[in-house]
């Protein structure tokens, strides 16, 4: 492992010339990639870390959208806004993330857990727009960091309980009384809350609408997949409690994805749009993974890559027209078919993915996950339908609004699409409808 982590921190001296660290996160993103034809099942790499399938593809995820942050952050580069600071802020990110997806430890899972939210925060509110950003900043380390008191306190119970902390090798909980309960509720809620699902949602479109372009795809390509990846990691060990609660996450999820989506139907914001769509996406997620079926997992893990990959590629066109208007209201961002033509295909592309079209990995991932979550309970079929429609619906309603109709006419002039844009947009699109050819890497079994 040390092999990736020690030119992470090697590209933090380098952080002074912005294309030697862009250079040096490609050459990197591609020596992870090179190992997708390894037989991967946790083998020691030292120091407690070690990948297995869902591992790896995550950190292969997080260098991935790491090295197109870089490429999509030009304007911090060229507004020489602390752009030095803000390379080692983003490969400090990186680095936790590593030793995230890589340990073996839960104490340390949960220590670099944790670590990753304090770059994100100097992100928000260093390179942020608005004021609003340091309200938006005490939402998300308020939200999540409540709920992680619980989770460290358990996972001190769980070394008291069974003198170990590797994973794995933690004792499983098998009776069904109200303390293995509470223990599960204080397991679970904070990665819940990072995911977010519905209820616990409020942190998300706020730091969204605050943080900088590279704020927003790095949360929403790999910070939320953080909560899916530990509750892969720690449900086995509640199984029987789970399965008494799984009704109720599952219920939870399907009414709140059902409430958001027709909440993305009235947003005028860009940004807030994408933010509460990637919410719909996430609860589709957490059904999965709560009724424990291999097709659940299976799903839940293709989604968690394909929005990533999408989700951060929309961010990152809005940004671009941010960038150009100097606004995120839908209500002048609009008729860019007429400034744009060219950006108009990554937008449909891009959109397309977002309501699962094929050949995207998110048409494979919502299939299991519907396949899973009917053979749970036929009663779902109404929340998921609904699901499936409006999410449709509001994708739809943020293409034709932004690219057709007449342009703004306070719009005086507006740059055409660089190519170091197009490269980035390309850069998602296609491994998400790529990898739909060798789902054996994405599905993490």
């Amino acid at each position: 492992m040390l092999k990736f982590l020690l030119p992470v921190v090697l590209l933090m001296k380098f952080s002074d010339s912005w294309k030697v660290t862009q250079l040096g996160l490609g050459v990197l993103s591609a020596l992870v990639g090179l190992m997708c034809f390894h037989n991967l099942y946790l083998y020691s790499l030292g120091f407690e870390l070690g990948l297995d399938f869902v591992s790896y593809i995550m950190v292969y995820l997080s260098v991935w959208i790491m090295f197109l942050v870089i490429i999509s952050s030009q304007q911090v580069k060229s507004k020489n806004n602390f752009f030095n600071m803000f390379l080692i802020v983003n490969l400090f990110l990186l680095l936790s993330l590593f030793l995230t997806f890589s340990s073996l430890n839960y104490l340390m899972f949960y220590i670099s857990f944790e670590m990753s939210l304090i770059p994100t925060l100097i992100l928000i509110l260093g390179w942020g727009y608005q004021p609003e950003r340091i309200q938006a900043g005490v939402y998300m380390l308020f939200y999540t960091l409540t709920m992680s008191l619980p989770l460290l306190g358990s996972l001190l119970y769980i070394y008291s309980s069974s003198g170990s902390l590797t994973m794995s090798m933690g004792s499983v909980v098998l009776n069904n009384n109200y303390i293995s309960v509470i223990w599960y509720f204080c397991t679970i809620m904070a990665f819940l809350v990072k995911l977010p699902m519905y209820m616990f949602h409020l942190w998300l479109p706020k730091a969204h609408v605050e943080a900088p372009v590279a704020g927003s795809m790095i949360l929403a390509g790999v910070l939320l997949k953080l909560g899916g990846y530990g509750l892969i990691r720690l449900l086995y060990m509640f199984q029987k409690v789970s399965l008494n609660f799984s009704w109720v996450w599952v219920s939870i999820s399907l009414l709140g994805g059902v409430l958001i989506s027709l909440l993305c139907l009235r947003q005028v914001d860009l940004k807030s749009l994408i933010a509460y769509s990637s919410v719909v996406h996430m609860s589709m997620v957490i059904c999965g993974l709560m009724i424990f079926s291999w097709w659940g997992m299976m799903g839940a893990v293709v989604v968690m890559v394909g929005h990533g990959l999408c989700s951060s590629g929309l961010f990152c066109l809005a940004n671009m027209m941010y960038e150009r208007v100097g606004s995120r209201s839908l209500l002048i961002n609009k008729g860019m078919l007429n400034l744009l033509p060219s950006m108009g295909l990554w937008w449909f592309l891009l959109s397309v993915g977002n309501m699962a079209a094929p050949p995207t990995l998110n048409l494979f991932g919502e299939i299991s996950l519907i396949v899973s979550l009917m053979s749970w309970s036929t009663l779902s079929l109404i929340g998921l339908m609904l699901i499936s429609f409006f999410s449709a619906s509001y994708t739809l309603y943020m293409y034709s609004l932004s690219q057709h109709g007449i342009f703004f006419n306070a719009l005086y002039s507006c740059s055409s699409g660089k190519v170091r844009e197009y490269l980035v947009l390309f850069f998602h699109w296609f491994p998400l409808n790529i990898l739909i050819l060798n789902l054996n890497l994405v599905m993490g079994i």
